[in-house]
């Protein structure tokens, strides 16, 4: 039996995952980040982009380690690290429909803040495709690949994890929702993980054939 065959929930990550990485959204978020750390803390710019690798490998995220790390409040750091342009996005109607033909509830779940998802959303023509996005706020600033932060959102919808999938570019962001017993789709370069039940780079594709081949009209 194909492993999506029963799924009636589709989770998906925000960057990088719903637009293609070579839009270098993260390219701006990383330098305003990098900026907002020297500014806050006082570091030269090598400084805080060092310290800005170091938190997101040890805290998930670059925010959370500010915010345990400096007592720092979340919300002036999302709203300057997001203030970035969107002109390298455009609305994708293949990805829209690929979504729109899965059977079942979709969401969105990101690291990223709720301005942020609507942004990118509303810049890929995907604004009416989900039931429901979460972003950081929901989880208490608590950021993937935390557990609390997948209990957080899946204690927030009604998601039954057997019948549930979720794509994402952080292959790391997987292992959780393995665990709890999702299907799970590291949507980049092909990787092999023990917590991983597929990799593509194209995710329109890969949508496009689940649906012909699992949910044909």
């Amino acid at each position: 039996m194909n492993p999506f065959s029963n799924v009636t929930t589709w989770v998906f990550d925000l960057d990088n995952t719903l637009y293609p990485p070579s839009a270098r959204l993260f390219d701006q978020i990383q330098t305003r980040m990098t900026e907002f750390i020297m500014d806050l803390l006082s570091l030269s710019e090598p400084e805080a982009q060092t310290l800005r690798r170091t938190y997101w490998q040890t805290h998930g995220t670059t925010l959370n380690g500010l915010m345990r790390e400096h007592d720092m409040a979340p919300e002036p750091f999302l709203s300057a690290v997001h203030d970035i342009s969107l002109d390298h996005l455009a609305p994708d109607e293949g990805l829209r429909s690929a979504i729109a033909a899965l059977p079942g509830r979709k969401i969105i779940f990101t690291n990223g803040s709720r301005r942020h998802a609507e942004r990118v959303s509303a810049a890929r023509g995907l604004s009416d495709s989900f039931d429901a996005v979460y972003s950081i706020e929901d989880t208490g600033f608590h950021p993937k690949p935390e557990p609390h932060a997948y209990a957080q959102i899946f204690g927030k919808d009604p998601i039954d994890p057997v019948k549930a999938a979720m794509f994402e570019d952080e292959a790391r962001n997987l292992e959780v929702p393995h665990r709890l017993g999702l299907r799970t789709v590291h949507v980049g370069p092909p990787t092999e993980a023990p917590y991983i039940h597929a990799s593509t780079p194209d995710l329109t594709g890969f949508l496009s054939h689940l649906t012909r081949t699992l949910f044909p009209r």
